[in-house]
């Protein structure tokens, strides 16, 4: 569009110029066949004409055939241009221009409103994360104090510590769990013995359920690696300290299973597996033997009944009796 207009305001140039020479030319000629008829005039008249002649520009000299002939080619050279622009003008442009601009416009307020969800979406996330931290950090500082607390009891005079391994993000690189048994040196869980790393993770356990408990835990040979001594705290702070929760504990240690609620003993005999469900308080009632002072026990209900520990594969109805030999 800029170079029509410039093509276009030299061809007008062009032709003003043209015109202006043309009508210089004519002038001159009719003032010479006036002097020549008249064949006298004034010495002022000449020395006017003289000095006025002598002042004109010399652009009002009049033009050779040849430079006329240049100047109507260039006119025609310019005309030709032009036409040629003409020619090649879409008049459709302004129409399309409008549809493209309505089209932007509209993307425009689609990436707006895609914009505004996104920074919606973000402050959503932002605050579920902040909310994670402080949820996490608090549970955390509970579990850490119950570690300790427990597993000082447990050990009856070790040490045990939860830290975070970047404290400023803790979910990128979890923690680190290091305990101190008694009269040993700190260590991480992974340096430790088989009983110790046994104690380290029921008291991680216990700390667990102190801070958020599950209504049922199932345990298989916890006490394998472990002495008479800590299978019979592990199993007294069981029955003492987790009576929100049951226990289903696999075990072949009698200091264990003694102090169960219900036993279920699993045999095999005549290559036939078979089981018996045994209520140690009333086998205890029928041999004579006090193991409970009924006089003295509060009664139970049965919401403390559906909570009670038990050493068991699966528990079974009370009055259930030995199966038959299949």
């Amino acid at each position: 569009m800029a170079r029509k207009n410039k093509w276009q305001s030299e061809l007008t140039q062009a032709r003003s110029r043209l015109e202006e020479w043309r009508k210089t030319a004519e002038a001159e000629g009719n003032d010479e066949e006036a002097e020549s008829a008249t064949g006298d005039t004034s010495k002022l008249g000449s020395e006017d004409s003289e000095s006025a002649k002598a002042k004109a520009p010399e652009d009002d000299k009049p033009l050779s055939d040849a430079e006329l002939a240049r100047l109507e080619n260039e006119v025609q050279r310019l005309e030709g241009e032009a036409k040629t622009l003409r020619g090649n003008v879409n008049m459709g442009a302004i129409a399309e221009y409008r549809t493209r601009e309505k089209e932007y416009l509209e993307r425009v307020k689609e990436l707006d409103e895609a914009s505004l969800a996104r920074d919606t979406a973000r402050a959503q996330c932002d605050d579920l994360k902040k909310k994670r931290l402080v949820e996490f950090m608090h549970g955390f500082s509970i579990i850490s104090l119950k570690l300790k607390e427990i597993y000082q009891l447990i050990t009856l005079g070790g040490d045990a510590e939860l830290e975070l391994v970047d404290s400023l993000d803790p979910f990128s690189e979890g923690v680190v769990f290091s305990v101190r048994p008694p009269k040993k040196s700190w260590k991480n869980i992974s340096n430790l013995s088989g009983g110790e790393k046994t104690l380290s993770s029921l008291s991680l356990v216990f700390a667990l359920h102190a801070f958020r408990g599950a209504p049922i835990y199932v345990m298989d040979e916890i006490d394998a690696a472990l002495d008479f001594k800590n299978v019979s705290i592990v199993a007294n702070y069981i029955k003492e300290r987790t009576k929100n929760a049951q226990f289903l504990i696999i075990s072949l240690r009698n200091n264990m299973f003694e102090l169960a609620d219900r036993l279920v003993g699993v045999y095999k005999t005549n290559n036939a597996t078979k089981s018996v469900t045994i209520n140690p308080d009333r086998v205890a009632m029928r041999s004579g033997i006090a193991l409970v002072d009924e006089s003295k026990a509060a009664p139970r209900n049965e919401a403390k009944q559906s909570a009670r520990k038990v050493t068991v594969l699966g528990e079974r109805d009370e009055n259930m009796q030995v199966q038959d030999q299949q």
